[in-house]
């Protein structure tokens, strides 16, 4: 796929843009493998497939609905992305970044990622829920390489990447839900080849909790746009060398729609908290 630019997040923006009634999203979610179903909760106004969007291709891996959803949850109007595009499918980096660059055109101005992972951490176990503290981007590519895209800075702030508020926010959604919420950082490879136990005792002795092969290049685009972070990752199977099962991507979705229901409820827990009236 062609890196997209400028026009292609306003064709996007122009075709989704006329059906949100007006009503601005103050957050993107960008759901991952086996999450999509928190699209469900929302009260619709916009449902459209990838398909539909100019410039938006299909997704290519199970669990992903690939579908724009918009709406309000939990009192607070959003735009959700169920499902993503990854590198190694073949997409530049830029794609990865494109709905956060359209969400962003349409105004959003905060995003919450998901992610499934496989626990790197010893105290990490499957159905466990992470909140995403930093990152590693192991996939050595970035989307802001090129010219620099409208409202973007050139070299953004990444000492911060997720944003300290909505951490706590997470925090307290997760107490109040009573949903476990461990923290930690994520790192991200390429793939699509799941990593070998060398790799993975490499990636734990550089401080990677938790492993996936997304989430880096949108957040690193809502970074230059100035745009808020939060994350969250499912751990969906110990990492390669942790433990004894093979690694199957079924087993991530499955896990994925196993976890769904901690997923909706503390996300719906946190909306309300990081976006009441004036913040």
């Amino acid at each position: 796929m062609t890196a997209p630019g400028a026009d292609a997040v306003g064709r996007a923006a122009a075709a989704l843009g006329g059906d949100l009634r007006g009503a601005v999203p103050r957050v993107a979610l960008i759901l991952g493998s086996g999450l999509g179903g928190l699209a469900g909760a929302i009260d619709a106004t916009l449902d459209v497939p990838f398909a539909d969007v100019p410039g938006f291709p299909p997704p290519g891996v199970q669990g992903h609905a690939g579908r724009v959803v918009a709406g309000s949850l939990a009192g607070v109007h959003v735009l959700a992305f169920a499902g993503r595009w990854h590198l190694y499918e073949g997409h530049d980096p830029a794609a990865a970044a494109l709905p956060v660059r359209v969400a962003h055109a349409l105004g959003a101005r905060s995003l919450v990622v998901s992610n499934a992972a496989g626990g790197i951490r010893r105290t990490l176990h499957p159905g466990d829920l992470m909140i995403i503290r930093d990152h590693i981007n192991f996939t050595w590519r970035n989307p802001l390489a090129g010219p620099v895209e409208p409202h973007e800075t050139r070299f953004p702030d990444m000492s911060a990447p997720y944003d300290p508020e909505f951490i706590a926010a997470l925090r307290a959604a997760a107490a109040d839900a009573r949903v476990p919420l461990a923290e930690g950082v994520y790192a991200a490879v390429l793939g699509p080849s799941y990593e070998t136990p060398a790799e993975i005792r490499v990636l734990e002795w550089l401080g990677a909790d938790a492993v996936g092969m997304s989430t880096v290049h949108e957040v690193i685009a809502a970074r230059a746009l100035g745009m808020r972070v939060a994350g969250v990752s499912l751990i969906t199977n110990p990492a390669a060398g942790l433990g004894a099962a093979p690694l199957d991507h079924a087993d991530v979705v499955a896990a994925g729609e196993r976890a769904a229901r901690d997923v909706e409820r503390l996300v719906r827990a946190f909306l309300p908290r990081a976006f009441a009236a004036g913040r």
